[in-house]
Parts: structure tokens; C-alpha cells; sequence
């Protein structure tokens, strides 16, 4: 083979013939050279990955460009070494603990016409005539006292309501007000004291010794002031999450939650406002929070606990009452009339007996019944006759 670009130099550098003849022999080796060593390179190129080591990335073509044959080298090197011959590449699964994933969202939920519900509710709510109305933990503080007694007296009034009746706390708040409902009062007073003045609310020696224990803890970590968060309101004894949520409500104006007690518990149940039947006034919470407008949380406590002492009772509701009798779930379920058991006695069938013509008389029919003498009198009357 020969160049055009060679033999046009070697013709231009010499003048004779025999110059140019050598230096077109010079060329012709030298370009020779040039593509025996490129063969070689290629040839190199195409061999190398057959040198690879057994632990080699799978999938390798021989075809590919020899730099990226180079960069899949590299990477296999940098690869973690295994017992195994075949290694492979972690796979991060959906519920690995990663910042970059995102949450799994869950598909909103809300209950069936709850708006109507809860419209209907606050105009039954809407004297203000229920007891939480007027003795809830909400009316039970001094309004002229400090600040952070009214504080402490709120969180003691929902100590005291726990299991117990809003008449029956607020008899209780008002002899401890005449006392001294202070920190530092409850710790001098004496237990026997503190229990007379409780009493009788549920439970009233187990929460004398809580407020003792809470008293002591909010004059040493909290300087006498009760404390201004939701997880350091559950450390206090006795303090559980209902209480908390309404205490921030109540005494720092801040909504943390919906305070669930047994009278939301139940109606959020009954009115199927839950996904599904709960069994704990906090499972009550998370379902409620979990779609309940937060605007809302604030109101919902004050609305269903009024509703629930007055129409929406736990035993025998007045769902005739009732605005949401006729979207309720459960309306006149949970409050069966009382039926007569089919073996008591005043479920015995009646005879008529004819006293005169065209008039009948209902008799038991046990009194039908004639009743024949024992056998202890028989012998009495045989004696008699005897005797005689």
C-alpha cells in the first residue's frame, strides 16, 4: 500500500530519483511500524478484559470500548469482597429507615356526613346548660389568683375529675380554693387533711397521693408553675394524656390534641366517627386527629362531653331526642326497650273465669289451680277424727 501524502512529501524534499526512491522505501517501514503498533494496541484493548479476576462485573461484553472496559474494572475493584464467588448489590427495601424516602401517604378519610352531625350537635349544645357548661375544669380556677396558680388549680381540677362527676369536682375544687390550692399549700397539708377536702371524689386516697408527688415535682424542676409541654405534662403521677392536652388547652391557650374522655370516646364511636370500633379513649385520639379539622379540636371536647351528660348517655341515650337519630349508626340500638323475660312469673297465660253472664274476670293460672292438701295434714285431720 501507498500514501498519496507520502509520496507527494518525499518528491517535493528530493530532486533526484534515487533520493526519492529511498525515502519512499523510509516511509513506507515507517508507516508499517505505525500500524503493526497500532494492531498491537488494539489487540491489547480487545484482550484485556479476558484478564479480569474471577469476581468481574456480570454482564461484561468483550465489545465494549476499552475505557469503559477500564471504568467496569475499577468499579468491581472498589466493590466490597465477598465469600461468595457471585457478589451482588444491596437492594434498599420500602421500610429501610432513609431520610430520602418519603412517607408512605395513606388515602384520606373522613366520616359519613359529619359536618350535619357536629352542625346538629352545637345546636343541642347550644343553652350551655350541660355541667361541664358550669363546673368543668375550665370554671373550677380562681380568675383573680396569680397565673401560675390558675395553672396549677386547672391541672388539679383534672386530677380530680378523673372517674369522677363534674358536681362531685367542683364540690371538691371549692373546699381546696377556701384551703389554699397552691403548691405549696398542698405539700404542707397533711394527707389525712388533703383527703377530707377531696373526698368523695374516685378514688380520692390514690390522687391524694399524686397531688403530693406532683406538687413536690413542680416546685423543684418547674418552679412552682406547671409545665408548658405535652411530654412533660404525662411525666407528672396521675397526669395522662386527656389531661395534658386539656391542660395546655386550658391553661396556656395552646391546642397540642383533642382531650378524649369517656363521653368522646363513646359518641366517636357511636356516631362512627373512628374507621374502626376503638377500645381506648387514645386510639379514640389518633383516629379523630387523623382527620378531624385541627381548627376543630379545641370545640370537640367541650361539645360531645355536654352532649354526652345530657342526650348521649351511656346508658339508655335519648336517641328519640336526638337531632342525628336518623344518621346515627347507631340510633335505638343502645337503648333497647325492657323486655320481660319468657320463664318470670308475670309471663304466666291467664284464664278467664265467668263470675256472671257477659262478664269475665282474668285469673293467674296458678290461682285456677286447686291446691291438694299434703300428706301432714291428711294425718292431722285422721287423728282428729280419731280422737274424737
Amino acid at each position: 500500500m501507498t500514501s498519496p501524502y507520502f509520496n507527494k512529501l518525499g518528491s517535493a524534499v528530493t530532486r533526484n530519483g534515487r533520493q526519492t526512491a529511498l525515502r519512499t522505501k523510509l516511509c513506507n517501514k515507517q508507516r508499517n511500524v505505525d500500524v503493526e503498533v497500532k494492531v498491537e494496541e488494539e489487540e491489547a484493548s480487545v484482550s484485556q478484559p479476558q484478564s479480569l479476576p474471577v469476581r468481574s462485573v456480570t454482564g461484561y461484553h468483550p465489545e465494549l470500548h476499552p475505557h469503559t472496559a477500564e471504568q467496569l474494572k475499577t468499579e468491581t475493584d472498589t466493590l466490597p469482597l465477598s465469600t461468595n464467588s457471585r457478589r451482588r448489590r444491596q437492594i434498599k427495601l420500602e421500610y429501610d429507615n432513609d431520610e430520602d424516602v418519603s412517607p408512605v401517604k395513606m388515602e384520606h378519610w373522613e366520616p359519613l356526613d359529619w359536618r350535619k352531625q357536629l352542625g346538629y350537635i352545637r345546636e343541642m349544645r347550644s343553652s350551655h346548660d350541660a355541667p361541664v357548661d358550669k363546673m368543668g375544669a375550665g370554671k373550677c380556677y380562681d380568675k383573680e389568683a396569680p397565673a401560675h396558680v390558675r395553672r396549677f388549680q386547672v391541672l388539679v381540677s383534672l386530677m380530680l375529675s378523673s372517674q369522677t362527676r363534674d358536681q362531685v369536682t367542683a364540690a371538691a375544687m371549692q373546699k381546696l380554693r377556701a384551703h389554699g390550692c397552691t403548691v405549696e399549700n398542698i405539700l404542707a397539708t397533711d394527707d389525712e387533711t388533703l383527703g377530707k377536702l377531696i373526698y368523695p371524689v374516685g378514688f380520692w386516697k390514690t390522687k391524694v397521693k399524686y397531688l403530693k408527688r406532683t406538687s413536690c415535682m413542680l416546685q423543684q424542676e418547674f418552679g412552682g408553675d406547671i409545665p408548658s409541654s405535652v411530654k412533660e405534662l404525662v411525666r407528672l403521677p396521675g397526669v395522662g394524656p386527656k389531661m395534658a392536652h386539656l391542660a395546655m388547652d386550658i391553661a396556656w391557650d395552646q391546642v397540642s390534641g383533642i382531650g378524649v374522655d369517656t363521653h368522646v370516646h363513646r359518641i366517636s364511636n357511636r356516631l362512627g366517627w373512628v374507621r374502626k370500633a376503638t377500645k381506648s379513649p387514645e386510639e379514640t385520639r389518633r383516629e379523630l386527629e387523623a382527620w378531624l379539622p385541627r381548627e376543630l379540636w379545641s370545640e370537640i371536647n367541650w361539645l360531645l362531653v355536654g352532649f354526652g351528660q345530657q342526650v348521649c348517655l351511656p346508658v339508655n341515650p335519648l336517641c328519640s331526642l336526638c337531632l342525628n337519630q336518623h344518621s346515627c349508626p347507631s340510633a335505638h340500638k343502645n337503648s333497647p326497650s325492657k323486655k320481660l323475660k319468657a320463664k318470670s312469673p308475670n309471663m304466666l297465660p291467664t284464664l278467664k273465669v265467668k263470675t256472671e253472664p257477659g262478664l269475665t274476670r282474668p285469673v293467674k293460672a296458678e290461682s285456677a289451680k286447686q291446691k291438694s292438701p299434703s300428706p301432714t295434714c291428711l294425718r292431722g285431720r285422721l287423728k282428729s277424727k280419731v280422737t274424737c
